[in-house]
């Protein structure tokens, strides 16, 4: 089983990857705070809390999902998700369909593995912008797309320049769309 870290405190173990669904244990460490609002356009995610407690915020509206609770988010629902509780929590997570979602999982664990993240571990705005212009079929930050999508593409070019890239690990697929 592959496991991958997509944050300091956060990483995943994937279970089984199809092209109707990807579905990984994650580990969620303790003393979390908010990621960005963010949705995925074109997949839905569930999840069953397996250990420890989440605290979830799906369209404005905050709950916390104890061991046995699970969660359905509907493709395009802007949500959060983290454990500001004092233990880890372990979650069983299935995304549908799986689309590209492995390969942003493993390019989010190449920058940690490589140490490409900033002193807090996190990617910096460059290398996410990079990833964030790639991946826009995965994985897109809330907010107004037009802005936000405009000011990626500058960012995500200066990125490129400065070394970032999806290419260099030859995960990028034949089939992802070009960049934007």
């Amino acid at each position: 089983m592959t496991t991958l870290k997509l944050t300091p405190t956060e990483s995943v173990t994937v279970r089984s990857a199809a092209p109707d669904a990807l579905e990984v244990e994650a580990l969620y460490g303790p003393g979390g705070s908010p990621p960005p609002k963010h949705l995925h356009p074109s997949q839905a995610e569930h999840f069953e809390v397996l250990e420890g407690s989440l605290t979830t915020r799906v369209g404005g509206r905050e709950r916390v999902l104890q061991a046995g609770d699970t969660l359905d988010i509907p493709a395009r629902s802007v949500h959060q998700m983290w454990n500001p509780g004092s233990k880890p929590a372990r979650v069983a997570w299935r995304t549908s369909p799986a689309g590209r979602t492995l390969e942003w999982f493993e390019q989010l664990d190449r920058l940690q593995r490589e140490g490409r993240v900033l002193k807090n571990g996190m990617p910096s705005p460059l290398a996410m912008s990079v990833l964030l212009t790639e991946y826009r079929d995965v994985f897109r930050l809330a907010g107004p797309d037009p802005v936000l999508r405009a000011s990626f593409a500058m960012l995500a070019q200066v990125g490129r320049l400065r070394g970032y890239s999806t290419k260099r690990s030859g995960i990028r697929s034949a089939s992802a769309p070009p960049y934007e």
